[in-house]
């Protein structure tokens, strides 16, 4: 298909006005042939989205990239010169500069390339036709894969054969999915479909690094559960996450259940809404997808069933509910009302919930000495005594009163 230069960005978007913006592209314009914003920021500058990476094509070779920026007084880094990659720093935003590429080899993964000055060439190793689009700086779209078409109409497209683009590179598995999660309005045609169900083995030489980082996204999305559904009916699902994937219980239910309660994307929250069963499980999950220490905690935490919140709560039994439950509560309160039919009258706690800031008990254990409560073990149970008063009383008493409960409580021990 010849390229498609009858489309133009009108009004051209600000990113591609900015004075470091200019400043990169003239210095790569002075020293060869015109370079050409590449990628996601076309594919959003089209569709209105919000930009926020710059990426830069050109033919020029990574060193005389490197040179043409330094003769401008911008700063070079070469990020990946073995894939042709360069890293501007122009008024401290960086813009990833790739020389034109064509693969010479795939590995599943990584491959060998060879640098090229062929626009169309380097278009077509790429993963998605929206992906593929390039603009020059007056805003003239080039496509040469009906990429422009395609975004338009939601629909996630493998530039070629799609079985071909997933075995040069298994990732683009999970990528599909993401993509779909934040893209895809159009059902994805059968083909492709059959392409993923017969490669997703190919998802196990993919590190635990990229599994996070690509689930993590697609997790993010506003609506993400039709990409899930797809995920689970072609295997990918279980060949990232297990046997246990996507909770044949009802994890997606839930998740869908979840995106209509919570106030914000959160993708832990998300994740446990999926696979929720026990903190093993949990674990094995957050080892498989190497999450962070803090993220194996929240997930392994969100795992375990929450305490039964009566479907009479009010306000305040929601309060003192959510205070025992500490840092995790609102996530489990959340996760608690995704699993209720959708007339629960709890659901209508979930503003106040998020809205409410647990207090801290106005006493310590130097109070309890103070009063006169001997030390050791029964310092901890008198201030959890008063502790429970204290949120009987929906944490009205102030530190005085509190200080008087605990004197009375030690008066009569």
């Amino acid at each position: 298909m010849p390229a498609a230069t009858d489309h133009r960005l009108e009004p051209k978007p600000d990113w591609m006005t900015r004075a470091e913006t200019r400043a990169v592209m003239a210095a790569l314009a002075a020293a060869g042939p015109a370079p050409r914003f590449v990628g996601g920021c076309v594919r959003n500058a089209l569709l209105g989205r919000p930009v926020e990476d710059i990426d830069i094509a050109t033919p020029l070779s990574p060193d005389a990239v490197i040179q043409a920026l330094e003769a401008a007084r911008i700063k070079a880094v070469p990020t990946g010169i073995a894939h042709g990659t360069v890293t501007a720093v122009a008024g401290h935003r960086p813009f990833e500069i790739t020389t034109l590429r064509v693969d010479v080899e795939t590995h599943g993964r990584h491959a060998t390339v060879a640098f090229t000055d062929d626009w169309e060439a380097d278009a077509a190793r790429r993963d998605f036709t929206m992906n593929a689009l390039s603009a020059e700086t007056d805003g003239t779209i080039h496509d040469y894969f009906g990429g422009i078409e395609d975004a338009r109409a939601g629909r996630v497209r493998f530039v070629g054969d799609a079985a071909r683009r997933i075995v040069e590179d298994y990732l683009r598995i999970l990528r599909f999915f993401r993509f779909y999660a934040h893209f895809g309005r159009t059902p994805p045609d059968a083909a492709t479909l059959a392409a993923i169900r017969g490669h997703v083995g190919g998802l196990d030489r993919l590190s635990g690094e990229r599994l996070r980082q690509e689930l993590k996204k697609l997790l993010s999305a506003p609506e993400p559960v039709p990409a899930c559904r797809l995920m689970a009916d072609t295997g990918a699902a279980e060949a990232v996450l297990g046997e246990a994937a996507f909770d044949a219980a009802g994890g997606l239910d839930r998740l869908a259940a979840l995106t209509g309660l919570e106030p914000e994307p959160d993708w832990v929250r998300r994740l446990a809404a999926l696979i929720i069963a026990d903190p093993e499980v949990a674990v094995a999950r957050a080892d498989r997808l190497r999450l962070s220490k803090v993220e194996t905690r929240r997930l392994t935490a969100l795992a375990a069933p929450p305490p039964p919140l009566p479907r009479d709560a009010d306000a305040r039994a929601l309060r003192a509910w959510l205070y025992r439950q500490g840092r995790d509560s609102r996530d489990r309160l959340l996760l608690l009302l995704a699993d209720a039919p959708a007339d629960d009258p709890r659901r209508a706690l979930v503003p106040e919930a998020m809205a409410w800031e647990a207090p801290k008990l106005p006493l310590t254990g130097r109070d309890a000495h103070n009063a006169g409560v001997p030390p050791g073990p029964a310092v901890g149970e008198a201030l959890r005594a008063v502790e429970d008063w204290w949120i009987d009383g929906d944490f009205a008493p102030d530190r005085e009163s509190c200080l008087e409960e605990l004197r009375r409580r030690a008066r009569s021990s």
